[in-house]
């Protein structure tokens, strides 16, 4: 009789680890489509096939939801930055890197820039993004790495937050604008990805001969 009950117990653990997995999927889809604010919790119920009494049974609510879905987004897009910083590259090498990684990653997952920026407009007041996010940026000593070449003539004199936005807008903001791109030029998916392709060498070479000019 123990053994009936454990193996019963281990199965339904295994099914609702199984629809909460589901749900999270369908939400994530959904999210990403819509956005927080242009979609319900019906949506999404009919997204994954189920109702809506077995989403907040599992997540309680559209706002939990959204917040599990963007800390996963946002942790898969900074694993790859960690790696890129955590390399014994040189500087110039960890930026040409990680422009390439950046735009491997967004070609991979195309709605991910606008789905961050939608989550950061969507969160209460003008709170900074948790700590948890940068710290571990932070421990790689990418920023200390960056005030040693800059003291050393090797990087021009610009603040992270400058370096930050000069990157945001060249690698991000092609994904982000997409459609309009598309409709603005009347091509087709298959031309924008060929273009976008050729942008990333664009970008990297015109990034790396600006912050690096004495290399």
């Amino acid at each position: 009789m123990f053994n009936f009950a454990a193996r019963f117990t281990n199965y339904k653990m295994k099914r609702d680890l199984s629809t909460e997995e589901k749900i999270k999927a369908a939400a994530k889809k959904v999210f990403m489509t819509k956005g927080f604010d242009g979609c319900s919790v019906r949506d999404i119920a009919k997204e994954v096939g189920s109702n809506v009494s077995l989403l907040n049974y599992y997540f309680r609510s559209k706002e939990k939801l959204f917040e599990l879905i963007f800390e996963g987004a946002m942790s898969d897009f900074l694993q790859s930055m960690i790696a890129v910083f955590s390399s014994n590259l040189s500087l110039k090498e960890k930026t040409s890197l990680l422009i390439e990684k950046e735009f491997e990653f967004f070609m991979e997952h195309p709605e991910l820039p606008m789905f961050i920026l939608q989550a950061i407009h969507q969160s209460k007041g003008d709170q900074p993004m948790p700590s948890h996010f940068f710290e571990p940026i932070a421990k790689t000593g990418i920023f200390e790495q960056l005030v040693l070449a800059q003291s050393k003539g090797e990087m021009r004199q610009i603040s992270i937050r400058n370096i930050t936005i000069l990157l945001m807008s060249n690698v991000h903001y092609p994904f982000m604008s997409k459609k309009l791109t598309q409709q603005f030029h009347g091509i087709d998916e298959a031309t924008l990805q060929q273009d976008l392709l050729a942008h990333q060498a664009f970008v990297k070479e015109m990034i790396i001969e600006y912050l690096f000019p004495n290399s």
